[in-house]
């Protein structure tokens, strides 16, 4: 893949990763969290399973390796973000959910041996600062703060996983069933912990479609790919402009505040990117690849 094309897909994805809190908040006047999840993930599981019936599909443990990146990436992920909105913004729930790119590299670091240069880590602390500096220096402890963040947790995990395991499968094809079987867990939650009611609306129509088809289909089946043939820190990298995307999104349809540290956070956060993804020498750059592909 060239460079022009993979920075543009990673662009994209996480454009799509951020609209989609605002759409999703816009959502919850029409259903539950739980529930709206449960139809985003089962109706752009279902579709891409069928699209990639005569793909190669999941053999043996692979049926429960796609099942267990279900639960964190989908479930896990989407499920904490959605349900923190009960207590903090869309805003807020997108910058919290993405801190993931530094837990990639503690994580990587910590269970899979992964190496990553000093200025790597100091690319994702800028970045992890443009957040920060994006949210406005300031992190309300309410309950939706910390599911935020357990969300995050999923999703570095999730991330590693798929590095690890990825390379088994066709990208589409695990994507599919992550989806599908993440949104019967998020089904099986609605009805244990909620009021499963959804108010048919063109609005809350729009909006399911707009979230399994262009939010999860389109957004995950290319963010598989670019895991797959990138760093796993380094594509995580990208990841800190979902929360600026989110930020912007917000303001511009639910008309939520947008200051001028936003623009100062989101300089923070391209400088982060380029750090992070900076070659230095070759060899360095080969071991480290070489670890964090393990």
């Amino acid at each position: 893949m060239n460079l022009t094309k993979y920075v543009t897909m990673l662009v994209g994805t996480t454009f799509l990763m951020g609209i989609a809190f605002p759409i999703g908040k816009i959502g919850l006047d029409y259903a539950p969290p739980f529930l709206l999840m449960s139809f985003r993930y089962l109706i752009a599981g279902v579709l891409l399973v069928l699209i990639t019936l005569r793909r190669q599909q999941p053999r043996g443990k692979q049926w429960l390796q796609a099942a267990a990146i279900g639960l964190l990436q989908t479930t896990g992920v989407m499920g904490c973000a959605y349900f923190s909105m009960r207590w903090i913004t869309s805003s807020e729930s997108a910058i919290l959910t993405f801190v993931n790119p530094l837990l990639v590299i503690v994580l990587g670091t910590l269970l899979m041996g992964a190496v990553y240069r000093l200025r790597q880590w100091a690319g994702v602390a800028v970045g992890f600062l443009g957040v920060a500096v994006t949210f406005g220096m300031h992190v309300d402890l309410s309950p939706g703060t910390f599911i935020c963040l357990a969300g995050a947790v999923c999703f570095a995990s999730a991330t590693l996983l798929i590095k690890r395991w990825g390379a088994g499968f066709d990208m589409n094809v695990l994507a599919a069933y992550q989806m599908l079987s993440g949104g019967i867990a998020l089904l099986v939650l609605s009805f244990i912990s909620e009021r499963p009611v959804f108010t048919v609306t063109s609005t809350s129509i729009i909006v399911v479609l707009a979230l399994a088809l262009l939010c999860s289909i389109v957004q995950f089946t290319a963010w598989y790919q670019l895991l797959r043939q990138g760093d796993a820190a380094k594509t995580s990298s990208f990841l800190f402009l979902a929360p600026l995307f989110g930020v912007l999104c917000s303001w511009l349809m639910l008309g939520e505040e947008l200051h001028v540290y936003t623009a100062i956070g989101g300089a923070l956060i391209c400088a982060g990117i380029f750090l992070v993804n900076r070659e230095g020498s070759r060899a360095t750059h080969q071991r480290t690849t070489k670890t964090a592909a393990l």
